[in-house]
């Protein structure tokens, strides 16, 4: 994996474009409904973390004979998010009716206990439910029911997730949102959709051709990218849902790295349409572009703040790339980053606290996490070819992209970087992960 940033696609034409580029990617994409993963992900969680509430999931009572197996997808949704770890339960006989010896999972050492049941309905449905206890102050915490069709049986185990997550925490869970990214198997490219554990992912498009720079709408129902079927970069909005897509971005030059406004209404892009490649606005159904700024450099990356007032870029105005802010409206830039000589790749925290980047440091490329408040900056992975970090929508993880043992894979990662969870992809390299908004 060469390391510098797909979304730079529009430095192609520039002297400096090969001490940029990632991968400069020719797109020929073909709108395919969804179709199912051959071969799903494995969650390895690595790290301890220093303050973690000690959970008990119960076997979920006549999950055996469901095709999911609840528990076990809950307890590793749990333990991934570095708020938890997870106590043995083995062998516990509990549902959501049972009454449990709350002083005998005390002395497992257990805060909380969730238990449950899956039940298989004449019509083929499922019947999933669940209660949560707490256990040091003897509390019912509440349960939920569900009764869904058998493809829907991940979706509920990570709404349990969900609502665990939010009682004992007080933050919204993000087990039942969704992760964009790309994949490259052979000749074939792939977009793929898929929950936010990396399993049952679904092909959104597929193309002998690369595929490059996905990026979720505010709404979660659409996927903004870039294709260079027409011999140049040209952006695209595809509705995940129908498959249909319509072309947003194809004027003179190169057309790349599509970012939502918060409000969805509108993509901030990098169009050298006028000579060098420079930051616009356009609306997310086309039209004519509105430039927001304009420097002697090359500008691009764009992403914006979560409340819509500022966008965050790269530059290499200054003579190397770095990351600026200026107001989502335009006008002056402000730089961010000053440590080292060559930072890309800006996510920006839906708090508006952290900035996740790329640095790149002694040859290596690592993913940083920056304190806006203070322009503290942490580098949270001990790997040396970390690409494309997004936050999720709770603010507490990051997914990136990295390479592990001669492959590329998915990683989550808390802020501080203790719990890590690698995603491992079977069957092609991965790249370019985006993470949805909550499901609304």
């Amino acid at each position: 994996m060469t390391i510098s940033s797909d979304r730079l696609s529009a430095l192609s034409s520039s002297a400096v474009a090969p001490q940029w580029r990632r991968r400069i990617l020719a797109a020929a994409l073909a709108c395919t409904p969804f179709a199912p993963a051959l071969a799903q992900f494995r969650v390895e969680v690595t790290g301890v973390g220093l303050t973690q509430i000690p959970i008990a999931i119960a076997p979920f009572k006549g999950e055996a004979q469901s095709p999911q197996k609840i528990a076990a997808i809950v307890q590793a949704d749990l333990e991934r998010s570095g708020q938890f770890r997870s106590v043995d339960a083995a062998g516990a006989a509990l549902d959501e009716t049972s009454r449990p010896d709350l002083a005998q999972w005390r002395q497992k050492t257990a805060d909380a206990l969730a238990s449950g049941s899956v039940t298989r309905l004449a019509d083929g449905r499922y019947d999933v439910r669940f209660r949560l206890w707490d256990v040091v102050r003897g509390q019912d915490l509440g349960g939920q029911s569900y009764v869904i069709p058998q493809g829907d049986l991940r979706l509920v185990a990570h709404r349990v997730s969900d609502f665990i997550y939010e009682k004992l925490t007080g933050e919204k869970g993000v087990f039942s949102t969704r992760i964009a990214y790309v994949t490259k198997a052979g000749t074939r490219y792939s977009l793929w959709v898929a929950d936010a554990d990396g399993e049952n992912a679904q092909a959104a498009l597929t193309s002998p051709e690369p595929i490059i720079s996905p990026a979720w709408s505010p709404s979660g129902g659409q996927l903004a990218y870039v294709s260079f079927e027409s011999r140049k970069p040209v952006v695209y909005v595809h509705d995940v849902v129908s498959g249909r897509r319509r072309l947003v971005a194809n004027f003179r030059g190169s057309n790349s790295a599509p970012a939502w406004s918060p409000d969805g209404r509108s993509l901030a892009v990098t169009l050298s349409r006028d000579g060098g490649s420079q930051l616009y606005t356009i609306d997310a159904n086309g039209g004519e572009p509105r430039r927001l700024i304009q420097s002697a450099g090359i500008d691009t990356e764009p992403v914006y703040s979560a409340d819509g007032r500022s966008i965050y870029f790269v530059s290499d105005r200054g003579g190397a790339p770095q990351i600026y802010r200026m107001p989502a409206s335009g006008g002056n830039a402000e730089r961010v980053t000053f440590a080292g000589s060559y930072n890309i790749s800006p996510a920006v925290s839906p708090d508006g606290r952290w900035l996740a980047y790329i640095s790149r440091i002694g040859g290596a490329f690592k993913l940083q996490v920056m304190e806006l408040g203070t322009g503290a900056a942490n580098s949270i992975t001990d790997t040396s070819a970390d690409e494309s970090p997004s936050f999720a929508p709770n603010g507490r993880l990051i997914v990136y992209a990295t390479q592990q043992g001669g492959r590329e894979t998915l990683v989550t990662t808390t802020l501080d970087g203790k719990i890590k969870a690698r995603l491992a992809g079977q069957g092609g390299d991965i790249r370019e992960p985006d993470w949805g908004p909550f499901q609304k």
